[in-house]
């Protein structure tokens, strides 16, 4: 296999890959807002406590 024919190959299984990536991240992110939609944020803003030590 010629050096050119590596460099398509190459680039033919990174374009595959990038596409699987880049379905897999929209169902998380579909997934996410979904959830977001069901289940509001209760919690506005965490509690912080500061604890002066001696």
């Amino acid at each position: 296999m010629s050096k050119t024919q590596q460099a398509v190959v190459r680039e033919q299984r990174l374009a595959a890959k990038l596409r699987e990536n880049l379905k897999r991240r929209r169902g998380q992110a579909k997934a996410r807002s979904g959830s977001e939609q069901q289940a509001p944020d209760t919690q506005a803003a965490p509690e912080t406590v500061t604890v002066k030590k001696p």
